[in-house]
């Protein structure tokens, strides 16, 4: 699997790339590396609009009027949509076979909403409504584009290691992350507002489409760099649209996971644990800026800071997933336990300590949970898969961003408790899942 896609046996879609024509079976003149590079500049210049405006989503929405807990409800909330209706987008891509143009519209919603946010403070009372459905808008284009990208970019992560490709794509994605807020930041610290500085993303929005095109021009099928189904019946089944149509109920069973292993299901509860345990950014960033902790126009910089732990985190992991597999996900549990102790404390040392551990819990989950899914779940299930997984991390997300508010303004003691049971659970669950794998592979 982590041999390149050129070693594989050649079918008529191999002959056609290694002959470098431009054929209608996706390969054209890009080699798998270069795919899974421009995937990366996607994501970079996304990352730059939606990891730059949740920097401040805290802030933001304090400026608008929003205690402590509704800070949690829209950011808890959100990052829910942005899991929970992969259940919808990740088997219509199936069914449908449009993982390009969910991808496309998924992204579209992302550039739109963010430079949005600008008008909010000139609405009145209005505001703090508008942003947030602003913010649950953009955080539901994720979910319309994730699992379509995702089944998309593990077919060419499997021509060159899928630990390698995911890690190399999510550092990219995460360059993105630490430049968005660093811009953010020098926007505010110039003009003295937040405002502006949501407008200003309406330029890397507008690249990430302009480069979302050219590479779905150049590279219409994926599925032809996927040494696992090149000429197999799973690979006509993916570019068939994956599944057939079996009509309402059969929806259901497909959002339901029908069918999906039993791995799935054990590994889909230990990481909604460990989503739901780790405490949102909106959180974190409303506690440094109503304690004085630190400035306004440092706290995106502080996001930056951890985006930049979360790509070295990414990026080292993969290499360390493709020899060491799914236990390298053990960190995790840990990571997200020791965030609350550090980050929500009225230290400034121990705040920035546990924004880095946040950053390192976030890197190395968000870096191999999907290189994990694509090894348990077979090519034609996989967007299914990827949203029934995001499903379930979405419930938990909702209900620990909730649970994280409002034991925010009563209980840091007992919001420590709560997260370290979890973690608890969801590394036993983990280990678990992990042990039935490398038995099957055996």
């Amino acid at each position: 699997m982590t041999e390149p896609a050129a070693t594989a046996p050649a079918t008529g879609a191999d002959s056609g790339a290694d002959s470098g024509s431009d054929s209608g079976s996706g390969r054209g003149r890009w080699s798998a590396w270069r795919v899974v590079w421009w995937f990366g500049f996607v994501s970079l210049a996304a990352d730059m609009v939606y990891e730059g405006a949740r920097s401040m989503y805290g802030p933001l929405l304090a400026s608008l009027g929003a205690t402590a807990l509704v800070v949690g409800l829209v950011t808890g909330a959100g990052e829910a949509m942005a899991l929970v209706l992969r259940l919808v987008f990740g088997p219509l891509a199936d069914r449908t076979g449009r993982y390009w143009g969910l991808t496309i519209v998924g992204y579209g919603l992302t550039a739109v909403c963010v430079p949005l946010l600008a008008v909010t403070p000139f609405v009145g009372g209005a505001g703090l409504a508008l942003a947030s459905v602003l913010i649950l808008l953009e955080r539901s284009g994720k979910a319309v584009r994730s699992p379509s990208k995702s089944a998309l970019l593990a077919h060419v992560a499997s021509a060159v290691g899928r630990g390698r490709g995911f890690g190399v794509h999510k550092a990219l994605d995460q360059v993105g992350a630490f430049a968005g807020p660093l811009l953010v930041a020098g926007v505010i610290a110039a003009t003295g507002a937040i405002w502006p500085s949501m407008a200003v993303l309406a330029i890397p929005g507008a690249a990430a489409m302009l480069l979302l095109v050219i590479i779905r021009s150049r590279v219409p099928d994926p599925s032809v760099y996927d040494v696992e189904t090149v000429g197999t019946p799973a690979a006509q089944a993916v570019s068939d649209g994956g599944v057939s149509r079996r009509g309402l109920r059969g929806w259901f069973a497909d959002a339901v996971g029908s069918g999906l292993p039993r791995e799935f299901f054990g590994y889909a509860l230990a990481a909604g644990l460990m989503t739901g345990g780790l405490v949102t950014f909106g959180i974190i960033g409303y506690h440094l800026t109503v304690e004085g902790l630190v400035p306004v126009a440092t706290v995106p910089v502080v996001y930056a800071g951890a985006m930049g732990v979360e790509a070295l985190a990414a990026l080292g992991v993969g290499l360390v997933y493709d020899r060491r597999g799914g236990a390298v996900l053990y960190a995790v549990p840990l990571l997200v336990a020791l965030v609350p102790p550090l980050a929500l404390s009225g230290s400034v040392v121990l705040s920035l300590v546990g924004v880095a551990v946040w950053g390192l819990a976030y890197g190395v989950q968000d870096s191999t949970v999907k290189a994990l899914v694509a090894e348990v779940v077979e090519a034609p299930r996989r967007a299914t898969a990827y949203g029934v997984f995001a499903g379930v991390q979405g419930a938990f997300a909702i209900v620990g961003g909730l649970v994280a508010g409002w034991l925010y303004d009563r209980s840091l003691p007992a919001l420590v408790g709560v997260v370290v049971v979890t973690q608890l659970v969801a590394l036993a669950l983990l280990a678990r899942t992990v042990r039935s794998l490398r038995t099957r592979t055996e």
